[in-house]
């Protein structure tokens, strides 16, 4: 195996400044630096990463915990953009990054420090987690330091990473109120979901806003699923036939709430509106074209691997990033027949 001794000596240099050329430190010279690379390179030389880790106490590696990943998930292109953000920072700034999962079952078997010390892991981003799940309360105590994806949590060793949920509902529900609905549904995902909360949250403000009384029965929880959002549907429309518009509280869900309606003879949008939230890709691809709310999947990835180095690295950091989103206007969405 090729070292640095073997560097340094061909280099005719020390075995310091070998070191601290490989490792990008700004006080060897660039033609120095150059020449030392070269050499590696030509001499084939790997850095010993288990040797590295034992001297510096650290791993280089990020841990991804995804909580509730099932075969339904591949239905929805929300995380693998995520994770690819994620991946390219971890890349560009030289960290590994590991994915390892969870469910309820599992948390109740080992918990969050174990299952870290297992992975030798620096720090950990975590993504999909329930705000019931039993690891929480273990993430936020813990001194690992880790940024939360979609959980608002304020603590020395937490950080997190959004999107403005309650702009985001409250634009699409202006936009729909906008074009004369008055009867608006909201199928949202579940209670123990955080951006649910916050999208609820952002209905009833824009309603607030209208002067329009918020109606508990016009709020059903699809589960972030097709599936569960056109069962929903279903129930609603039996219940308030008098609904001109449903905003579902993802993408996935519109979809679901879509072909509920097909299923009832209901045509979208001279019938009912449909407007979803996420932008995931088919959204502009189905038909009618799907109106929604984009959010930026990749930027959450890409900025939480940021965010967590920083931590990592001992940067000063600010531990709350709430990213923008954008209303795309597209087919799905009309004027309610009175209106006409």
């Amino acid at each position: 195996m090729i070292t640095i001794k073997d560097i340094a000596k061909e280099a005719g240099v020390s075995v310091t400044t070998v070191s601290r050329a490989l490792n990008g430190y700004n006080d060897v010279n660039d033609e120095t630096r150059k020449k030392i690379q070269l050499i590696a390179n030509e001499l084939g030389y790997s850095p010993n990463m288990a040797a590295r880790s034992l001297i510096s106490k650290k791993t280089q590696t990020l841990g991804l915990l995804l909580s509730g990943i099932t075969r339904n998930s591949t239905k929805d292109s929300i995380a693998f953009e995520i994770l690819c953000g994620m991946n390219d920072r971890a890349g560009e700034l030289n960290y590994d990054l590991i994915l390892f999962s969870t469910t309820p079952q599992k948390q109740a078997a080992k918990s969050y420090k174990a299952l870290c010390q297992e992975r030798g892991v620096d720090g950990v981003i975590i993504m999909g987690i329930r705000l019931d799940d039993l690891y929480l309360k273990e993430i936020v105590a813990s001194s690992l330091p880790c940024v939360l994806i979609d959980i608002p949590f304020k603590n020395s060793n937490v950080g997190y990473v959004t999107s403005d949920n309650i702009q985001g509902a409250s634009k699409m529900t202006h936009y729909l109120i906008e074009q004369g609905h008055r009867k608006v549904a909201l199928v949202n995902g579940h209670a123990q979901a955080d951006v649910s909360i916050k999208r609820l949250e952002g209905y009833k403000q824009a309603l607030q806003q209208a002067g329009i009384p918020f109606e508990e029965d016009l709020v059903l929880d699809g589960g972030f699923s097709d599936e569960g959002a056109r069962d929903a549907t279903y129930r609603l429309m039996s219940q308030r036939p008098d609904v001109t518009a449903i905003f579902c509280a993802s993408d996935l869900m519109a979809l679901g709430t879509m072909q509920a309606l097909r299923g009832l003879g209901l045509t979208i949008p001279d019938d009912v509106s449909v407007a979803g939230f996420d932008n995931i890709s088919i959204s502009a691809y189905c038909s009618p074209t799907l109106t929604t709310v984009s959010q930026n999947p990749y930027e959450i990835g890409y900025q939480s691997a940021q965010m967590i180095i920083d931590m990592l690295e001992g940067r000063q950091v600010t531990k709350q990033l709430v990213l923008p989103t954008e209303l795309l206007v597209r087919s799905s969405v009309g004027a309610p027949k009175n209106k006409r």
